[in-house]
């Protein structure tokens, strides 16, 4: 199968020359994607990125590139609740007012440990009958970090799909940050709504394969990965880390609201334990 299949990582279009234009309409979220994802997958999984796959968070990381490995007061006081993107991108401008290279963040990047098993979940997952598993990643962290990433443990060929905030460097060499979409969700931060992408991509797969898939699987941590898992049906799975914001978030949604939180919900410390379940659904 060509690489083209697996290099497809979204980009919202736009104009030549222009390095911040407007975000996309939720329209235009899946106007590219890969002519020839195999119609047959029995299972769809969706993978988180930081904290998930990787144990630390990219955008935390990646100050380790700057100057002293710490931002100057008046950078970080300019963050606000839910705009999370625009921050990062005025701190990708200011690392590379200090010089900071492609090569240094890159450096940092691939450093970035996996989460414990995670290598592990990889393998299992390759190894399956091709059409087992669909595998789509689902990050609001940034194409440049996620693909600097995988590309060092030879993960990026697994991962059919990438959606994340777009990033590439522009010809002074600065890493430019765009948001991903908009949307009208009041849990989510402005630039990305996790549930969106995956309803739109879960209803646009089921009309190209004519039928819906056996289950779909969601391997999260963050709040950002309860929205998305609350669109899961009953016959889904939800892995979210154990005692991170997403299990909590479930855990509080099953106590207060019986029944709104449909999937069956499996908590992970390693990735192994993933790996366990997904062993016995397989066969079922």
């Amino acid at each position: 199968m060509g690489d083209s299949f697996f290099n497809c990582c979204y980009v919202p279009p736009h104009p030549p020359g222009e390095e911040e234009p407007q975000r996309p309409r939720r329209s235009e979220i899946m106007a590219s994607h890969p002519a020839h994802i195999s119609p047959d997958k029995r299972f769809l999984i969706f993978f988180d990125f930081d904290e998930t796959i990787v144990d630390e968070t990219s955008d935390d990381m990646v100050v380790q590139a700057a100057p002293g490995q710490h931002l100057p007061g008046w950078l970080t006081d300019t963050y606000q609740p839910g705009r999370y993107n625009e921050y990062m991108q005025r701190v990708l401008a200011y690392l590379a007012e200090q010089g900071v290279t492609e090569s240094d963040i890159r450096s940092v990047m691939e450093k970035i440990p996996a989460t414990p098993g995670m290598l592990t979940l990889f393998q299992f997952l390759r190894n399956r009958p091709a059409k087992d598993f669909e595998v789509i990643l689902l990050s609001d962290a940034n194409t440049y970090f996620i693909e600097c990433w995988l590309r060092r443990v030879g993960a990026r060929q697994l991962f059919h799909r990438i959606f994340s905030n777009p990033a590439t460097f522009n010809k002074d060499g600065r890493l430019v940050l765009r948001p991903f979409h908009s949307h009208d969700c009041p849990r989510c931060p402005d630039n990305m709504c996790k549930q969106v992408i995956v309803r739109d991509y879960v209803a646009r797969r089921t009309q190209e394969r004519g039928r819906p898939y056996q289950r779909i699987f969601y391997v999260g941590d963050g709040a950002n990965d309860f929205c998305p898992a609350l669109s899961l049906g009953p016959r889904d799975v939800a892995f979210p880390r154990r005692d991170f914001p997403m299990h909590r978030l479930i855990t509080e949604t099953h106590e207060a609201q019986p029944g709104e939180f449909k999937a069956v919900t499996v908590p992970w410390v390693s990735a192994e334990d993933v790996v366990q379940r997904l062993r016995k659904l397989v066969q079922e």
